[in-house]
């Protein structure tokens, strides 16, 4: 069979680090990267693509609550099902226009994709995540009693709706997906994570007021799709321990008790590089082969073993 990989990009792969973020930004930005990922594709690698939809969502979500006066407000779970056909089509779009460029062939789709949560899990009685526009305290206090959002406060900017942020469980379209590779599609899928749904006994899906961790999702849909290698890409070239001291120490490779480790000691907070590590030791831990860690700009080099930080078993 030949060699799988599912490649999570961060939103910098889409997004410009700096600018106003217009669409043609980025659509330039996701071009750039689609360009390494044709060069990926031409070794004969499948690819399956997930991709985070932060700040995205977050601006549906701010474009819903300005005009609540004349549509309703969408659902979230609604609002990461449009970010996924937005986002999708861009990349879709992206990495077709630089195959043409090159003559070569690609077939590439988007698959809407619902990520299962436990309805018990911890996380709904704590919700963390902030999203969506910030508030008045006043106006976050008749947005509690009205549509019972959990609101608190950001840092001084204003207080901000915070949902919950559960384990995923699996992918549904997994099947799907997994034929598509091996009809030699490449498959852009479980975008933002994917679209939190919760089962019922009857064995019926209903959205769920939730964000899921992407490269938490990636691990589960990697895991399944028996994909060998996970490459996150994020703002990094490397991780780092000491990240930002003077001390800084870039690492290269680390084995999967290594990361554990350095997970335990600290070095990888919550906020930012804690769930790629996790994720990577979750995947190493159900048969992956390896996880490449890496920023758009170096992830050629890092594919080609010259770059980026591997974490093994």
């Amino acid at each position: 069979m030949p060699s799988r990989t599912v490649l999570s990009l961060g939103g910098n792969a889409i997004l410009p680090a700096s600018g106003p973020g217009t669409i043609d930004e980025q659509f330039r930005v996701t071009e750039e990267t689609m360009t390494q990922v044709l060069e990926l594709l031409q070794t004969g690698e499948q690819v399956i693509l997930t991709h985070g939809n932060g700040p995205i969502v977050g601006n549906i979500l701010i474009r819903s609550e300005a005009a609540v006066d004349r549509v309703p407000p969408a659902p979230l779970h609604i609002c990461g099902a449009d970010s996924q056909g937005g986002i999708g089509f861009m990349i879709q779009q992206a990495l077709h226009n630089v195959s043409v460029r090159q003559g070569i062939d690609t077939h590439v789709v988007t698959v809407i994709t619902q990520t299962v949560v436990d309805a018990a899990d911890p996380a709904f009685a704590n919700p963390t995540k902030p999203i969506g526009p910030f508030y008045t305290e006043a106006e976050a206090r008749v947005l509690e009693r009205q549509r019972g959002w959990h609101l608190t406060e950001d840092a001084g900017r204003g207080w901000r709706r915070v949902v919950p942020s559960p384990d995923p469980i699996r992918i549904v379209e997994v099947e799907t997906i997994r034929t598509l590779v091996e009809k030699g599609q490449v498959v852009i899928a479980a975008g933002g994570g994917g679209i939190p749904v919760a089962q019922t006994e009857g064995g019926e899906y209903h959205g769920v007021e939730a964000v899921i961790d992407k490269d938490l999702a990636s691990v589960a849909l990697a895991a399944t799709v028996g994909a060998h290698r996970l490459v996150i890409v994020t703002a990094i070239d490397r991780v780092a321990l000491h990240f930002g001291k003077p001390e800084q120490r870039d690492l290269d490779q680390m084995t999967v008790d290594e990361a554990r480790r350095y997970l335990n000691e600290g070095h990888f907070p919550p906020g930012s590089m804690g769930p790629k590590i996790q994720g990577a030791i979750r995947f190493l831990q159900r048969g992956g082969e390896e996880v490449l860690i890496t920023s758009p700009a170096a992830l050629q080099t890092a594919l080609r073993g010259r770059g980026g930080t591997r974490i093994i078993r």
